[in-house]
Order: structure tokens, then sequence, then C-alpha cells
């Protein structure tokens, strides 16, 4: 049994998420979500500088999909899930998904 927390803005770093992205499904899966949210993750998470992930229209996406695949190899690992899911600002939004009050897409 455990806690998730997602983080806020401010917790971003360049390249966050170029080990996700060496994993084809997971490539796959932040794409997918790339289109639904009208941002292009794969570079933001993979190549980006920080001046470029540091904005919020990039920060906010970003940090959803990090914590979205946090969230869904914990739970692989642990099929009961968590006990408490909470998000610190824009990582409300990631809590919620944990919770299942909203699709990963949305």
């Amino acid at each position: 049994m455990y806690a998730f927390v997602a983080p806020g803005q401010g917790s971003q770093t360049p390249g966050m998420l170029a080990g996700w992205l060496r994993d084809p499904v997971h490539a796959e899966r932040l794409r997918a979500w790339s289109e639904a949210a009208d941002v292009d993750l794969v570079h933001l998470g993979g190549k980006a500088p920080a001046a470029e992930i540091a904005r919020t229209e990039n920060t906010q996406p970003l940090l959803v999909a990090a914590g979205l695949l946090a969230h869904e190899a914990l739970a692989a690992a642990e099929p009961d899930g968590p006990l408490v899911a909470a998000g610190h600002s824009v990582g409300e939004l990631t809590a919620a998904v944990y919770a299942g009050a909203l699709a990963p897409a949305d």
C-alpha cells in the first residue's frame, strides 16, 4: 500500500521523459496524450531546453504526463493501487486521474 503525490510546476527538468521515451509503449502513449493536449510531449520531455519547458502551457501537460506514466508503472507493480492520491497545483489533475475522476486524455 502506498500514497501517490503528484508535483506541481517547478519540478520539471529538461529530458525528464527521456527514459520513458525509450520504451515504445510509453512513447506511443505520450504521442496519444500529445494529440489530446495539443502539445508535443515527446519533444518537451525529451529534447526541449529548460526555457521552453518552463512556460506554463508546456510545463503543466508535461508534469501531468510524467505523473501518469509513473502511476501506470506503480499500478502494474501494486495492482491494489494507492491508498491516497494527492497533488500540488497542476498535480491535482494527475491525482484526479489516479482516483478515477478523470481519464488520462482529459
